[in-house]
């Protein structure tokens, strides 16, 4: 694993996160026969019936969903046009400084832990964001989360997870670790999986896209969760995990929580997103050194910057291909990471082939050890 430092180094029905006293927004459902207002690219739009939504996903042409129609996207437009860029600049850090911390704490990073959990998540037969398995493997994950959370005793220090509810069945989640600030870092993956065949028929396991990414920050979390420091409200900053739904519906579940972010005024300093963290098979087969990739399009790019001091390997994706999209949309910072140089990146996910055998659980290690370090890193940065 090459790494500079390793620090390692339309329109819509759904409810906010069921956390206490949450407020709540809505968004319409989505019919059978309903036609959906897709982005091909920056500007160009079509309505599409749902059939046809699938199909320019298998040639990779649709960026993003739009029928959720939310006011705060007009706005980031807006705020784009004034600003050039569309995000506001936030100064991160230089390198990492918690070395002597975070080191102990990622030699407790199990990856025999993803294992078992990615084994039980890739057991529903689909993660389908629409489907009964969707909503199941949901609960799951949720239950986990939970259990996580109540083994390290961290729900004394308010250190919580709620689902956020959507119209179609497939609740996000969100775990909220209180820090000093309500300045807020967010460390994200996708739940969901799809076959592009026939989605509400055949299989999709999903274990690399994204249930490695799933399982890879899940393991971050249950360690992060061992440091007092950051359970006992001492850190600078408020530390959120997200798990978003029908992310491979066109960026959904993501789009519906950094609208409600964005309404709401949350100050989101930074979001990482890990979609797909597991295979390295076409990397290694085109003799290159194994690596991690950094995405560089809808992306901020001081925080760009940041992340490259723990990866080496630059690359672009060509579209809005993950929900940090959806965090740069709402003007908030973002990055992505993946599991390789994207053009030898996974080619059998959205299939009944994208199983738990294609991945390296070694090198899922390492995304896991980035996350916790880039969450701790950030977590005690000092923003303006």
């Amino acid at each position: 694993m090459k790494l500079l430092v390793l620090a390692v180094t339309s329109i819509a029905t759904t409810a906010v996160l069921s956390f206490p006293n949450s407020n709540q927004i809505t968004l319409g459902p989505h019919q059978e026969g309903d036609q959906y207002l897709i982005e091909l690219r920056p500007g160009i739009v079509r309505w599409v019936t749902e059939n046809e939504k699938w199909a320019l996903r298998r040639v990779r042409q649709l960026r993003v969903e739009l029928t959720l129609n939310f006011p705060a996207n007009c706005a980031h437009a807006k705020k784009q046009q004034r600003k050039g860029a569309g995000m506001t600049a936030i100064a991160f850090p230089k390198a990492p400084v918690h070395n002597d911390t975070v080191f102990p704490l990622l030699r407790q990073l199990n990856k025999n832990n993803m294992y078992k959990n990615l084994e039980r998540f890739t057991s529903f037969h689909t993660r389908y964001y629409k489907s009964d398995y969707g909503a199941q493997s949901s609960a799951w994950l949720h239950d986990k989360v939970k259990e996580i959370i109540e083994e390290s005793d961290a729900g004394r220090f308010g250190v919580k997870v709620g689902n956020f509810v959507h119209p179609w069945g497939q609740n996000s989640i969100i775990v909220k670790i209180p820090g000093k600030s309500n300045k807020t870092i967010i460390i994200g993956a996708h739940q969901d999986s799809i076959n592009l065949f026939l989605p509400s028929i055949l299989a999709a396991p999903g274990a690399d896209d994204d249930g490695s990414g799933t399982v890879t920050i899940l393991e971050a979390l249950r360690v992060l969760l061992k440091s007092e420091a950051i359970v006992g409200t001492n850190a600078s900053n408020t530390v959120e995990f997200h798990w978003y739904s029908a992310e491979e519906g066109g960026l959904l579940g993501s789009q519906a929580v950094f609208s409600a972010y964005e309404k709401e005024g949350r100050d989101v300093k930074a979001m990482l997103q890990q979609d797909m963290t597991g295979y390295k098979k076409g990397t290694i087969e085109a003799g290159k050194p194994e690596s991690v990739g950094v995405i560089t399009d809808f992306v901020d790019p001081a925080l760009t910057e940041f992340v490259k001091q723990i990866v080496t390997m630059v690359n672009h994706c060509g579209y809005a291909c993950s929900d940090h999209a959806s965090a740069a949309k709402a003007g908030y910072p973002s990055a992505f990471v993946i599991e390789s140089e994207f053009k030898y990146s996974d080619k059998r996910i959205h299939t009944t082939l994208d199983t738990i055998e294609r991945l390296d659980f070694d090198h899922m290690l390492q995304h896991a050890r980035l996350t916790l370090a880039a969450v701790y890193e950030l977590a005690f940065a000092e923003f303006d």
